[in-house]
């Protein structure tokens, strides 16, 4: 492969994750193509064809791996996805894997540890961290336009009809918990302690549809996290940022995964993909007075971008895969945390 050309990634499922999170992305991210995925569904097949002729269908992962591809992306349910990681790295294939990483820290650790001894590229699809909103915040905690925060708040919560609910992969604290957590992190640093509630769902095995965690960053911030996918009729602001120098909120991210649903692309939509109208600016409040905060522009194409030139030898990897090892010890001690109902130390 030369300095130009794009790599061929071949994707692990063709469901919701893969057809919509994954496929319009890497199609659509400077030096990436989309060379084929593995599914057994006649539908998913024919999906695949009318979306993307030129991809291939395959049987297995070994046999997209034959077929020469420079990396792989796991998009299949949590349950699956340590089986199929350790098989790429067997396979000596550069692989994405899809959040939730695995279902515990122990596991996570397990398949990073081998992909390093086997000299393996593993990484993990943190793609929000390349949302306008969040790219924002981080732009005014690292600029010191917030003095010295005190507080974060972050919100993902999304109303969905009780009738129309179906189980979320791992539970919700897994899954939008693998966003908020690994974002504060990414802000504020390691956890020390960690606080957690959450519900269980006899009518979905247990499964929670909700949860809030209060996280304590050995810098000495607080991050408030709350996922809500079954009674949220009115979501609350996205971001809330306090420090010394003022306060930051805004209310709603960028529309990336509503646009993905929608049917809309970073091809279809051009240099507007990930654009905020200004309405939907966030504010920063000083003593009272507010002023809008031009947002930043989100791309979650930047994963693959980085991936691409990862594989090439030109950059590091776009998520550094112990970051998300460090989420799921947190989502692990905050899951005993409400089991428990008592705050759970970290790293001690």
């Amino acid at each position: 492969m030369t300095g130009t050309e794009n790599i061929r990634i071949g994707l692990v499922g063709y469901g919701k994750g893969g057809r919509y999170f994954h496929a319009p992305l890497l199609a659509g991210a400077d030096g990436c193509e989309l060379a084929g995925a593995v599914t057994l569904s006649p539908e998913r097949r024919h999906e695949l064809a009318r979306d993307f002729p030129e991809a291939r269908p395959y049987a297995s992962l070994a046999e997209l791996v034959a077929s020469g591809v420079d990396a792989v992306v796991v998009t299949t349910p949590v349950d699956t996805h340590m089986e199929l990681v350790h098989e790429a790295i067997a396979l000596r294939t550069p692989v994405v894997c899809d959040k939730p990483f695995a279902l515990d820290a122990a596991s996570a650790r397990e398949a990073v540890t081998a992909a390093e001894q086997a000299g393996v590229l593993l990484t993990v699809y943190q793609n929000r961290r390349w949302d306008a909103d969040f790219r924002t915040v981080a732009r005014l905690v690292d600029s010191g336009e917030l003095g010295t925060v005190a507080r974060f708040e972050s919100r993902m919560e999304q109303y969905r009809p009780q009738a129309g609910l179906t189980p979320v992969s791992g539970g919700l604290l897994r899954d939008f918990g693998s966003h908020v957590v690994d974002q504060a992190m990414w802000l504020f640093g390691p956890v020390s302690s960690v606080y957690a509630e959450k519900d269980a769902r006899a009518d979905l095995d247990g499964l929670d549809t909700w949860f809030f965690a209060s996280l304590h960053h050995r810098d000495g911030v607080t991050s408030h996290l709350w996922g809500d996918l079954d009674l949220q009729g009115g979501p609350g602001w996205r971001f809330r940022v306090t420090g010394s120098g003022g306060t930051f909120a805004v209310e709603s991210d960028d529309g990336q995964a509503d646009q993905l649903l929608g049917g809309r692309t970073p091809a279809s939509e051009g240099a507007a993909w990930g654009s905020v109208p200004e309405e939907r600016w966030g504010r920063l409040y000083r003593a009272g007075t507010g002023e809008t905060v031009p947002s930043e522009q989100g791309d979650w194409t930047r994963f693959y971008a980085g991936l691409a030139a990862a594989v090439r030898g030109y950059g590091p990897l776009p998520v550094d895969p112990w970051d998300s090892v460090a989420t799921l010890e947190v989502l692990d001690a905050a899951r005993t945390s409400a089991e428990k109902g008592q705050v759970v130390e970290i790293g001690r």
